[in-house]
């Protein structure tokens, strides 16, 4: 069965992991991704915290999957040629280079739609273009902080907190690949007319971070936040706080211990408290007293009182398991789950039954390893998620694709251009 985007080449110019995410998520999905490296480098992460001596790192097969590789210098004229030759017959161009590095090599965007004025440039940067930090260095963290996830993650007695999912990378390459696709959409729309495409690295995190921009509104009108920790019993500044573990919705909720929490770092759950699930809360903890109590019956009430709450449902858990204390209040509808470990998630039935957790063979590495795969399922589709390419495996390949015959392949290895 054909896949959605067999027939779109893609030159991947990206390397560490916002590009990468982006054009592996597009791999997956059918496109031809050309990931473009260094004769006798390729991307850094290759050699990133590599776990097997010298062989290509996790870092990099987990964000590079279902791609080829051709090495290719562009500072030599056949380099260049040869890159003049790829713009000419594909769809794509997907760079993360500092501002005005393509248009050093010589490939301005000018230039590119002379080539082929279907292109579709598309470009991760760390701020938008004209931002007063346009120039800044940016990676994941720099990004978080930036965005305003860091001012908004932690707890109010500490510093502000980066998290550990890639809200700048990995998300930041999620929203480009949705850029690319309205592109290639538009184009087909529009007589065949490609485009600029870039996202922001700061403009991805705040956009997952826009409740904290509604909080901030809601403060300024009102004065405090009712769903924060510090309400009613502390103090507003005029910024909106770090809430620890609360819920960003509106209801309440938070990690709670499980038995077995004094040894293992991740015995809890997380545990919310959604007004309509007041009545059979009470029934699952055995507190069936507080469920027409005026103290306690509306979410007003509790307010006041929500970690004296939060402790009685800590002591009904203390003699349970994480998973044990799930299972009997998913009976009752009750909106939690576990805090689940990396090595718990690596051995999840369900998610190796599905494919989320997915192990690829890599005959650079000798074994297999573990990645994540699609997280969007499709019905008319099975997601195969291929080994990373090693560096230079398909440069052949990709030369011969352009009409390259053997004679003017071994002369570009011959000058070193690949």
């Amino acid at each position: 069965m054909s896949k959605p985007l067999e027939g779109i080449k893609i030159i991947d110019f990206t390397h560490v992991q916002a590009g990468p995410a982006c054009t592996q998520l597009l791999a997956w999905y059918g496109a031809d991704v050309i990931k473009v490296e260094r004769p006798g480098a390729g991307d850094v992460t290759r050699s990133q915290l590599r776990d097997i001596p010298g062989a290509d790192a996790l870092y990099f097969t987990m964000l590079n999957s279902n791609k080829r590789s051709l090495t290719l210098d562009t500072k030599k004229p056949e380099g260049k040629e040869v890159l003049t030759k790829l713009i000419k017959e594909s769809d794509v161009l997907v760079e993360n280079f500092g501002p005005g590095a393509l248009d050093r090599m010589g490939f301005t965007w000018e230039h590119i739609r002379e080539l082929n004025p279907g292109m579709i440039v598309a470009s991760v940067k760390g701020f938008s273009e004209g931002h007063h930090y346009e120039d800044l260095k940016v990676y994941e963290n720099v990004a978080q902080c930036a965005g305003g996830a860091a001012s908004t993650t932690g707890f109010d007695d500490g510093p502000p907190t980066v998290s550990a999912a890639a809200l700048g990378d990995s998300n930041t390459g999620m929203h480009l690949a949705i850029g690319i696709l309205t592109a290639l959409h538009a184009r087909n729309r529009n007589g065949g007319k490609g485009q600029k495409v870039a996202v922001s690295m700061q403009d991805s995190v705040l956009n997952l971070c826009r409740v904290k921009l509604r909080d901030q509104q809601r403060l300024d009108k009102v004065g405090y936040l009712e769903e924060y920790p510090q309400y009613p019993h502390g103090k507003f500044s005029d910024v909106v706080p770090r809430g620890g573990n609360a819920g960003g919705g509106g209801q309440p909720g938070w990690v709670l211990k499980c038995k077995g929490w004094e040894t293992d770092p991740n015995a809890y759950i997380y545990f919310t408290i959604q007004g309509h699930a007041w009545a059979p809360i009470c029934k699952a903890i055995g507190k069936e007293e507080w469920i027409n109590d005026p103290a306690y019956m509306t979410a007003q009430a509790r307010q006041d009182k929500i970690f004296d709450i939060f402790a009685t449902i800590e002591e009904w858990l203390a003699d349970k398991t994480k998973f044990e204390a799930v299972d009997i209040l998913r009976k009752f509808d009750i909106p939690c789950a576990p805090v689940l470990s990396m090595k718990e998630i690596a051995n999840d039935p369900s998610l190796r039954a599905s494919g989320t957790i997915t192990e690829v063979e890599h005959k650079g590495r000798g074994e297999k390893y573990l990645t994540v795969g699609s997280p969007i399922k499709f019905s008319d589709m099975t997601v195969e998620i291929t080994a990373s390419p090693l560096l230079g495996e398909h440069t052949d390949e990709v030369l011969n694709d352009l009409g390259y015959s053997k004679e003017q392949i071994a002369s570009l290895h011959a000058s070193q251009a690949v």
